[in-house]
């Protein structure tokens, strides 16, 4: 895991116990700090007595409400990202006390701050925007890879960034940033600060999209400026936050790419992934990769989980799960790309609207609408003369959906709706849906 010396003798509240939360605390202890942990979840917080018996024995480890217990002495409250600091009471409670309200990703910066000064030298690629950062994220990681430097994808993505080893000298970060991490970090001067795009997203986390934008500038703000910002300023909001960067600054297009070389990257199709593309090569070209390295990777890149991912065939009907879609804007390029789709729709919705997905209204044979938006929504794609029908439940969505396709159709998950109505997270919504394909008969 990762540790530090400048959490020694330190004395820390960590509210939110999920995976980073639980990674933070190891962290912290094998880093010889003193933590106060909480989670609301009963169940959790014996998990993390039975794991740390004797670090509660030592008095090491306290289990407690931080907004109820005795918090003289805490350093810093460490709140998960999905904690909503512009609702939660914490936020009242660290201005009254004067304690700084930070994440994981900012212990890691600080971690990283002290190798630096002690002479380990290991770049931060820090990625973040509305659509596409996780694609980015991961393509960058494998270009990496495959030219044989160590590295490490963590962040919103992969494994808790703090349960990872260390890396050795010269090897990179490859770090997908949230918003949400974004407003809980204050020392993360990224090496190499990506921007893929901006459209509006979490507006009720921040306030509405301007406050949404800053959050998202915050991390270009933060760099000094021997580093470099590379930019997709293919929209106003990204081309408003470039001119900010005191970084060096790299701007690219979606087109800067030609049709005939994305051809021969089978998991890299689409305008929306030729924005992706064009951001990695800027960046391995920064870090000092070749040409050649950087096109091999392009065509073996494997794709992620979750987004446009084919997880089968059946009586010549194509199924695919894009269940990382979780707004409008990221569902329109999965809808752009084929002719004949039978749409699995909703979830809880973060626009009242679907308007980027209109320019393919053509492409859809029948919607199937679930979850929170479905009703809203059926009546928003019945109104712009597209069948529809009101489903409620994905199992119910994915099995009509099979019966009414053809062959040379797709049957696809491309929800445009965050999932937390009905699933945990747009992970298992992707594999309910993947279990139910499998179940067909």
């Amino acid at each position: 895991m990762i540790t530090s010396p400048v959490f020694s003798g330190q004395f820390y509240a960590v509210l939110g116990l999920a995976r980073s939360g639980m990674a933070t605390v190891s962290a912290l202890l094998a880093s010889d700090a003193k933590v106060m942990a909480w989670d609301n979840n009963p169940e959790t917080r014996d998990r993390l007595q039975q794991q740390y018996q004797e670090a509660i024995d030592k008095g090491r480890l306290v289990i407690s409400d931080p907004m109820i217990a005795d918090i003289f002495g805490i350093s810093a409250f460490v709140v998960s990202p999905g904690i909503p600091i512009n609702r939660h009471p914490i936020a009242a409670l660290a201005k009254e006390r004067g304690i700084p309200i930070i994440g994981d990703i900012e212990l890691f910066a600080q971690a990283h701050g002290f190798w630096e000064r002690h002479g380990r030298r290991c770049p931060v690629v820090g990625i973040t925007g509305t659509n596409g950062k996780s694609t980015t994220t991961a393509l960058i990681h494998h270009i990496l890879k495959e030219a044989g430097l160590p590295t490490l994808m963590g962040g919103n993505i992969g494994l808790p960034l703090l349960a990872a080893d260390p890396l050795p000298d010269g090897g990179v970060y490859v770090l997908e940033l949230s918003s949400y991490q974004i407003d809980l970090t204050f020392t993360l001067d990224c090496d190499i600060a990506v921007l893929t795009n901006i459209t509006p997203d979490h507006l009720d986390r921040h306030g509405g999209f301007e406050g949404y934008r800053k959050a998202k500038e915050r991390l270009f703000l933060l760099q000094s400026s021997p580093h470099y910002a590379v930019i997709a300023t293919d929209d106003i909001p990204s081309q408003v936050i470039a001119k900010q960067s005191a970084a060096h600054l790299v701007t690219v297009h979606a087109d800067n790419i030609s049709a005939e070389d994305q051809v021969n990257w089978p998991n890299l199709q689409g305008p929306h992934n030729a924005q992706n593309a064009v951001l990695a090569m800027a960046v391995a070209h920064i870090l000092g990769i070749s040409d050649d390295v950087i096109s091999k990777a392009l065509i073996s890149y494997a794709g992620l989980s979750h987004r446009m991912q084919k997880i089968g065939e059946r009586r010549g009907v194509l199924f695919i799960d894009d269940s990382k879609a979780t707004n409008a804007m990221a569902t329109a390029p999965a809808l752009a790309a084929f002719p004949a789709i039978h749409w699995i729709l909703g979830g809880v919705p973060k626009t009242a609207d679907l308007d980027p997905c209109k320019a393919f209204y053509n492409h859809i044979r029948q919607a199937y609408t679930i979850g929170q938006a479905g009703p809203d929504y059926a009546q928003l794609l019945r109104e712009a003369g597209v069948n529809v029908v009101e489903c409620g439940t994905l199992e119910k969505a994915v099995r009509l959906a099979a019966e009414e396709a053809q062959p040379d159709e797709v049957v696809m998950l491309t929800p445009a709706c965050a999932s937390f109505d009905q699933f945990s997270d747009y992970e298992a919504r992707g594999q309910a849906f993947r279990k139910i394909v499998e179940a067909l008969d």
